[in-house]
């Protein structure tokens, strides 16, 4: 590998370069085959720990009233926790040396978005992150699927709570029925894609495959009670023939983790995402081929995302998402965990989260299930332009102004930087400067 290739997969495939370290060596696919101790250094509240405080918030407002000293400390420190998750969620990519594998993980929980409705799922989402993506992103994409959508927090953001079996026994009593948005999702979004080989009826046999699946203040359960009885038939396929069950559901879903539009589909994503938006079609083939001859192993998609000839083409096709560039920002100037851990929940908000907003990309809030924008210019306008610059200039004074900006320029983009870049930030009249020219070069913005 060439030098100048190093810097490109750093950027292409990672948040680009810390300068103490050297993370553009070929090892990236071995990020995805070993444990990450980042898994275990960092603690956090799993979503058993969150369900449980959740039944004790309500207990408390059941047994004293909103106004009570108790409920409002515990919602408080709830409240925190959220924060905590934000703050989580911007540490272990800013001081992991495994870019790759932290970029793998933005790129699924993107791909199974949810966003909280009220402050109960934004409480649960964290444990989402951590419990549902985190342990499967290395295995097989149907273990992924199936935790994913499992999960309290898709169930409650797609409202299957809501769906009833029209025949079950609570739909014949009250007169309710299916929401076919989770069932909708999974095929239209998680595996065979828009344009996937499925219709309406589809669709609807596949919503009243998984009723009964649901959360309780127990937390998640398949309830027999509102679950639809008999075989569904789905993309030809009969699941169950008698008493709903959840294993009939993961049947279907092994099944369409297997059928040869998901792999196509998630080849396509996983190309336009970290490449470019129109990928070379062998490209993406080689990388469904793989999948499929593996049984449906995510390493095997990996590993010709990052090694076929067309991962090699030149950057500036896509954009940094504000939370990818805020990154990619924070590692560039060797910016230390206590930048983060030290600040309070509103100095956080203020200097984090309030201008990933800005840039156009609220915390946890995607416009929609579909994810965010892939497209370079939905990122670039000139008022989230504007607010990137703003960012960068104060990260530059505050954290940065110790640092060579000639120096740094050498180390974070290398055969990168064009000359005119270089010229700017060596004639800069202070140091902070010259490194806010850096950061908010096309250069570093794009990748």
């Amino acid at each position: 590998m060439t030098i100048e290739q190093g810097f490109i997969n750093a950027n292409r495939f990672g948040y680009g370069i810390r300068p103490n370290e050297t993370p553009f060596s070929a090892g990236m696919l071995a990020q995805m085959q070993s444990p990450d101790p980042a898994d275990t250094a960092l603690s956090y509240p799993n979503t058993e720990d969150r369900r449980l405080a959740l039944v004790a918030l309500r207990n408390i407002r059941r047994d004293t009233n909103r106004n009570s000293p108790e409920y409002k400390q515990l919602r408080q420190e709830l409240r925190d926790g959220v924060n905590d998750d934000f703050r989580r969620m911007l540490l272990r990519p800013m001081l992991s040396p495994r870019g790759f594998r932290e970029r793998i993980f933005a790129f699924w929980l993107d791909h199974f978005t949810v966003a909280p409705k009220q402050l109960n799922s934004r409480i649960l989402q964290g444990g989402y992150f951590e419990d549902a993506i985190r342990p499967n992103l290395s295995g097989r994409f149907a273990d992924l699927l199936k935790a994913a959508i499992t999960h309290p927090s898709m169930i409650l953001f797609l409202d299957q709570t809501t769906s009833v079996g029209p025949n079950s026994r609570v739909g014949q009593r009250r007169d309710r029925g299916l929401n076919e948005n989770l069932a909708r999702e999974v095929l239209e979004l998680h595996t065979l894609g828009v344009d996937g080989a499925y219709t309406q009826a589809d669709v609807r046999q596949f919503a009243e495959l998984l009723t009964g699946l649901t959360v309780t203040l127990e937390g998640v359960e398949f309830n027999q009670a509102i679950a639809e009885s008999g075989g569904e038939t789905i993309l030809g396929k009969t699941y169950g023939d008698g008493a709903a069950s959840l294993d009939n559901i993961f049947e279907f879903l092994e099944d369409l983790a297997m059928n040869p539009i998901t792999a196509a589909h998630l080849a396509r994503k996983l190309a336009v995402h970290f490449v470019g938006p129109d990928p070379d079609a062998d490209y993406v083939a080689a990388m469904a081929d793989a999948y499929l001859a593996s049984g449906g192993e995510l390493i095997a998609l990996y590993d010709v995302l990052l090694n076929h000839k067309a991962a090699q083409v030149p950057l500036g096709q896509k954009a940094r998402t504000p939370f990818e560039y805020m990154v990619c920002c924070l590692r560039a100037v060797e910016a230390e965990a206590d930048t983060i851990v030290n600040l309070d929940s509103r100095a956080l908000v203020n200097s984090f989260q309030a201008p990933l907003t800005s840039m156009g990309q609220r915390p946890f809030f995607p416009g929609g299930p579909d994810g965010w924008d892939q497209d370079l210019l939905a990122w670039i306008t000139p008022p989230t332009l504007a607010a990137r610059i703003n960012w960068a200039g104060t990260l530059a004074q505050d954290h940065a102004t110790g640092l060579d900006p000639r120096q740094l320029l050498e180390t974070v983009l290398g055969p990168l930087a064009p000359d005119d870049l270089s010229f700017a930030v060596t004639a800069a009249e202070t140091k902070w400067v010259g490194i806010t020219l850096m950061l908010i070069s096309p250069t570093f913005i794009r990748r």
